[in-house]
């Protein structure tokens, strides 16, 4: 059996290359941004305290995990200080016992073998499929119990979330990834987002199982959400507070996809922050202080703008801090979903 590391990871490190279409053109070198007078702050979250997770180990499928964090499992089943608990790589059902575990495991309908399509493990309709990674849209609503086992068990990785019972109101975004070798696949991770959200978010949780976490799939997520509020026409982010966890995952995505922006338009020397968030979808609030995180605005008053970002800067800091310039979705990838003009979606 195979053991991932127990400890705490940090947060997705930048690609270490840099590998980008974007020309090197010094034109138009200063973009001047003009923000708000009295921007909304958006202040940095920390992380709560650290609760003892009430399972010591977790097993799926061939993986030995050691859990961040307790999570709601019912007591009568799952009691505190739970030595080992078992779960299903393919439905996410659990058990203290691990011969009823090996028993469910050989009947599990959601099963895949080696060499199979892999499309059995995860349920919902496929949406978007690129390079051995797919995106599955489930209902809450139409999958109760596999909706609430997968939160179930993303709770040992998170400290700030606690809704998992009630996922009627919810939409499921499964990450799956197909290994080239082996054929065989897994979810690896998945986002959440409410049906209906007055704040127009477009995330409620997100998470990447530990062991597969560092390699790209987050921002893979990220850029999912993002391409679904762009074709339902709704601006939005994700819930807040974050985690300072995952306020700095995003940041990551916000930098490389303001970065990619800005140095993409070489000829436009003036920037407003409501141009920008209406190009990409990140919220005002979002991009000032993903700008801000840069630390290459200089205040001015000349040309009528109240900062001037320098484009030269902006690549400079690109390479330094070796961002990855490539879009983290194909935007031709999405599949089963035929989108009009007004962003409404209906099945092909």
């Amino acid at each position: 059996m195979r053991t991932s590391s127990p400890s705490l990871p940090t947060p997705n490190p930048i690609p270490t290359h840099v590998e980008s279409p974007i020309s090197n053109s010094s034109a138009a070198s200063n973009v001047h941004l003009a923000l708000p007078t009295t921007p909304n702050k958006n202040p940095k979250s920390s992380p709560s305290k650290a609760l003892e997770p009430n399972v010591q180990e977790v097993v799926l499928g061939d993986l030995l995990i050691k859990p961040w964090y307790p999570s709601f499992y019912p007591e009568e089943l799952v009691g505190a200080g739970t030595e080992r608990l078992w779960v299903c790589k393919w439905c996410f059902r659990y058990s203290v016992d691990a011969g009823s575990f090996v028993g469910h495991v050989a009947a599990c309908r959601r099963r895949v073998g080696s060499g199979e399509t892999g499309r059995e493990c995860a349920p919902g309709s496929l949406i978007y499929e690129r390079g051995g990674y797919g995106i599955w849209e489930v209902d809450g609503e139409e999958e109760k119990l596999y909706t609430q086992n997968i939160s179930l068990f993303a709770k040992l990785f998170l400290d700030t979330k606690s809704v998992f019972y009630d996922v009627t109101t919810f939409l499921y975004y499964l990450l799956v990834y197909s290994d080239p070798d082996t054929r065989e696949s897994q979810v690896i991770g998945f986002f959440s987002k409410e049906k209906m959200s007055w704040d127009n978010n477009n995330l409620a949780c997100i998470i990447v199982f530990p062991p597969w976490q560092r390699q790209g799939a987050g921002q893979i997520l990220m850029g999912v959400s993002y391409e679904l509020s762009k074709r339902e026409g709704r601006l939005g982010g994700p819930e807040k507070p974050l985690s300072e966890l995952g306020r700095r995952a995003y940041l990551s995505f916000w930098l490389s996809t303001l970065a990619r922006y800005i140095l993409a338009h070489a000829s436009k020397k003036t920037f407003t922050v409501r141009e920008i968030s209406e190009d990409t979808y990140i919220a005002p609030d979002d991009v000032i202080t993903t700008l801000k995180e840069m630390e290459l605005l200089e205040q001015r008053k000349k040309g009528g703008a109240d900062v001037v970002l320098n484009k030269a800067l902006v690549r400079e800091w690109v390479q330094r801090q070796k961002v990855d310039l490539r879009e983290p979705i194909d935007m031709d990838c999405f599949v089963g979903v035929v989108w009009g003009e007004e962003g409404e979606g209906s099945e092909s």
